[in-house]
């Protein structure tokens, strides 16, 4: 029987795909090694056929270690369609690949291609605006295991992002890619990184007007997060990544020494008490620790009111932890159906926000494919629908640019 579009995506994150040699990536997305890495992968929409939804987002894996053995082989092209082969049923399923915006090669003012400002990946828009990790610059290095943030910043992406290359790149996104969202985030940068991104914050509210997610390391003085607010942000996220301590520290020694991991909790906590239920997220990491730790931190984070955002885990190319197994299927399946059924216990209104398709997770509403189908799970699927519905006009709002200004007026750099 074929898979679920929920189901299908959980597999891909697990297994990747080979490419056909016959395969023309002609005018689609290409892999796009920025950030942390764990988008280094090929963009795919997978057809929903479902009223809980539409299409599904995945970056799926196509180059890590663990692709060689995936039973799943793409070909076609963007103009003939492609399709995805399962060779253990045989089982054929047409999907998409996303043509790659025009907009990708366009300069900003400062002469900088905005594909190296800021990249798609799904339907919303990623820049990291900090400089690099400071993580990655002590002897010897207290980077996160599992990230290339210092392999990629300065290398696939701009260095040094000016508020007007970020106003610039979020404005041509908006305009030509429909985009309604872009997610700001940035490595260690000690108790200074809520100062060094609320010009970006500013900028983009007032000049641009869509809607701004913040990801940092979370600073001490709580406080600074009330800054964030007053300036609009739409969402907080922090990137706990994992519960139980000792593989905390283990994975991420940076964040142990640096921050520890309470501090993620007690931020979390801190913004989700300011800000509507359901603006702020908890990051985690499935498949490193037992999955048992998982569902833990998932509960940890849906009773305060956040949403738990769950990356499964990728032995992304040129980490430390390449050579790591890639996670298996049935623990995957647990997670994401325990990740649904917290959100709903709490009432945690996940996909209310228009058009924000993350193809790096799998989104909380995605896992509403594979609930169990009891009165509980009808009436938080209505009672969701309702509240998108009556979100809608505040959403709009939302993305309304607080002061118009002409591009001449943008700041040539940072604030």
């Amino acid at each position: 029987m074929p898979l679920n579009a929920c189901e299908l995506e959980i597999d891909l994150f697990c297994r990747g795909t080979r490419l056909a040699p016959s395969l023309s990536l002609d005018g689609v997305r290409g892999v796009s090694r920025t950030r942390a890495g764990l988008g280094s992968g090929l963009e795919m929409v997978l057809p929903g056929r479902s009223w809980l939804k539409d299409a599904i987002w995945v970056n799926v894996p196509v180059e890590e270690h663990f692709v060689t053995a995936s039973p799943y082989v793409l070909d076609g092209s963007l103009a003939e369609g492609h399709a995805l082969h399962d060779e253990r049923t045989g089982t054929v399923y047409h999907v998409q690949l996303p043509p790659e915006p025009a907009w990708y090669s366009q300069p900003t003012s400062r002469g900088i291609p905005m594909q190296r400002v800021g990249v798609m990946q799904g339907t919303y828009l990623g820049v990291y605006v900090s400089l690099v990790c400071t993580f990655w610059s002590y002897e010897p290095a207290l980077n996160c295991r599992f990230c290339t943030t210092g392999q990629n910043v300065g290398a696939a992406e701009a260095e040094d992002k000016a508020v007007s290359d970020v106003v610039e790149t979020c404005a041509a996104a908006r305009h030509e890619s429909g985009v309604s969202f872009v997610h700001l985030n940035g490595g260690f940068q000690g108790s200074r990184g809520v100062e060094f991104t609320a010009p970006y914050v500013r900028a983009i509210k007032e000049q641009v007007g869509l809607l701004v997610g913040v990801q940092l390391a979370p600073e001490r003085d709580l406080t600074h997060y009330d800054r964030l607010i007053d300036l609009g942000v739409d969402h907080l996220s922090f990137c706990v990544e994992l519960m139980d301590p000792e593989w905390f520290g283990r994975i991420c020694p940076g964040k142990e020494k640096m921050l520890g991991q309470g501090l993620f909790f007690e931020a979390m906590e801190y913004c989700a008490r300011r800000m509507p239920k359901g603006a702020v997220s908890g990051e985690l990491i499935a498949g490193i620790e037992p999955i048992e730790n998982t569902l833990r931190a998932i509960d940890r984070i849906a009773d305060m009111g956040a949403f738990p955002t769950v990356c499964i885990f990728r032995p992304t190319v040129g980490s430390d932890m390449e050579q790591w197994p890639s996670p298996q299927y049935d623990d995957m399946l647990v997670v994401m159906r325990h990740l649904y059924e917290a959100c709903r216990r709490n009432w945690i209104p996940i996909g209310a926000a228009p058009n924000i398709e993350v193809s790096l997770v799998v989104n909380p509403d995605d896992t509403a494919l594979i609930a169990d189908r009891t009165p509980g799970f009808y009436a938080y699927e209505a009672w969701r629908r309702s509240v998108k519905a009556l979100a809608r006009p505040v959403f709009a709002w939302k993305q309304r640019p607080r002061r118009r200004q002409a591009a001449t007026m943008v700041p040539a750099a940072r604030a």
